[in-house]
């Protein structure tokens, strides 16, 4: 057959001149390389600047992207920016990283809540020093390990364990790449936001990205929506806490639809996604208790709607961490969190600030919907034995659930104990020699 079509890749323009250029295919039929002089003699960024647009703008900004770093964000502020369907980014790993030199964000700004903060990372450095003594004892050297990557597998091991005692006001790094249009909406809820941080830091995102992108940016603001975005990000933007015991599990499936579908749930081999089309058959709804800390691990699943849990003392401190301390410690530990308890709950703030001084090993109430094409994925990656043994039979369970509720279903859950493993220390980014 004769070829009548050509391939072009156009990485090297700015995000508002790729953009532009994708927009005219649907009023000028001529190939992009022609429009690629008039890009050149207009400059960078200028391109879009010689065009009116007649129709809905918004479909172009999906042609540009751009990448945002958010650098000494609050934790909390984090989980902001990634609470959106189609983020994409990376965060600083509260597993990999020593997060003993990062400052906090004390939004009450008194002495007393500086104080709070003050004890965990206290608790949290002690954590990590006994830890990786204790550590060593119970899993030493075997003769077939490197030592530099046992020792790296040993201070993630102590790090997944101590990230209990990080309150949620540390701060971290977060890169968002995005597409132009994604990058307005979102900001523009971020805007009212609960927490004075998140408003703070997307005023400062619109107008970084109004300086980058004047021709994408330049969007009206309305009062009537303005007054709606208040109220509704007030109500939505947290989930209250519940307690359930276990994993509870709606379905909402349909059968028939399910059933032209079958031979490809039987017969998927490992390590093959399903069709999206699947997830036509419909939802199920899975609720469970969670640590804070593996609610950020799981929540990179952008396949599912999960809305962000308010953190709080109420639902209790995971006993994962708890029973992975030395006998000692863990009894003074237990002292401590009871104290702090007591001192959080005094604070003069409102539940949204207060989670600024709550540790991570508090438990959140999660609530996922998800199709059959999501939570296959979702339990298949995160029962994997290296991921972190609060998440892991979460995940394992998902797996039983599919089973139930979906006879025939072929599933690749590693359902093997938790152990410990040199392989940790073998996921990490280290320049090639």
């Amino acid at each position: 057959m004769t070829k009548l079509y050509e391939i072009i890749i156009l990485d090297t323009f700015p995000p508002e001149d790729i953009a532009m250029l994708q927009a005219l295919y649907s009023r000028d039929p001529r190939t992009v390389r022609s429009q690629l002089a008039r890009v050149k003699e207009a400059g960078p960024g200028k391109f879009m600047e010689r065009f009116y647009v007649g129709y809905g703008h918004k479909s172009i900004g999906d042609c540009g992207s751009t990448t945002l770093f958010a650098e000494g964000v609050s934790i909390l502020g984090a989980k902001a920016i990634q609470d959106w369907p189609l983020y994409s980014g990376q965060e600083s790993s509260t597993r990999y990283l020593d997060f003993s030199k990062m400052n906090i964000t004390n939004p009450i700004g008194t002495k007393k809540a500086e104080a709070i903060q003050l004890k965990w990372m206290k608790l949290y450095n002690q954590s990590v020093d006994v830890l990786m003594k204790d550590l060593k004892v119970r899993y030493p050297i075997k003769a077939d390990e490197k030592p530099e990557i046992y020792e790296k597998a040993i201070k993630a091991r102590a790090f997944d364990i101590s990230r209990c005692l990080l309150p949620a006001g540390m701060t971290t790094m977060v890169a968002w790449h995005t597409n132009l249009r994604q990058a307005a909406d979102h900001v523009k809820t971020m805007r009212h936001h609960p927490l004075q941080e998140v408003r703070e830091m997307a005023g400062e995102m619109l107008k970084a990205l109004q300086k980058q992108y004047p021709n994408s940016f330049g969007h009206k603001q309305y009062p009537l929506e303005e007054e709606y975005l208040e109220r509704s990000q007030a109500e939505v933007a947290y989930l209250k806490p519940f307690k359930v015991k276990g994993i509870q599990y709606t379905s909402y499936i349909r059968k028939d639809i399910l059933k032209r579908y079958a031979s490809m749930l039987k017969y998927r081999p490992e390590k093959s996604e399903l069709p999206f089309q699947i997830k036509a058959a419909g939802d199920m709804v899975v609720k469970y208790n969670i640590d804070f800390g593996s609610y950020r691990d799981i929540q990179r699943q952008r396949s599912v709607v999960m809305p962000q849990p308010l953190l709080t003392t109420k639902i209790g401190f995971n006993s994962w961490y708890l029973n992975e301390m030395p006998k000692d410690f863990r009894i003074k530990l237990t002292k401590e969190i009871e104290t702090l308890v007591k001192e959080i709950n005094a604070l003069k703030c409102s539940d949204k600030e207060r989670q600024y001084y709550i540790g991570m090993g508090f438990e959140v109430a999660v609530e996922m919907t998800a199709t059959i094409p999501s939570l296959v994925y979702v339990a298949e990656l995160r029962a994997g034995n290296t991921v972190h043994p609060s998440l892991r039979p979460i995940a394992q369970q998902f797996g039983q659930i599919l089973k139930k509720e979906l006879p025939g279903i072929k599933l690749y859950i590693d359902m093997s104990p938790d152990e410990f493993s040199v392989k940790r220390g073998t996921q990490d980014i280290v320049e090639k020699k």
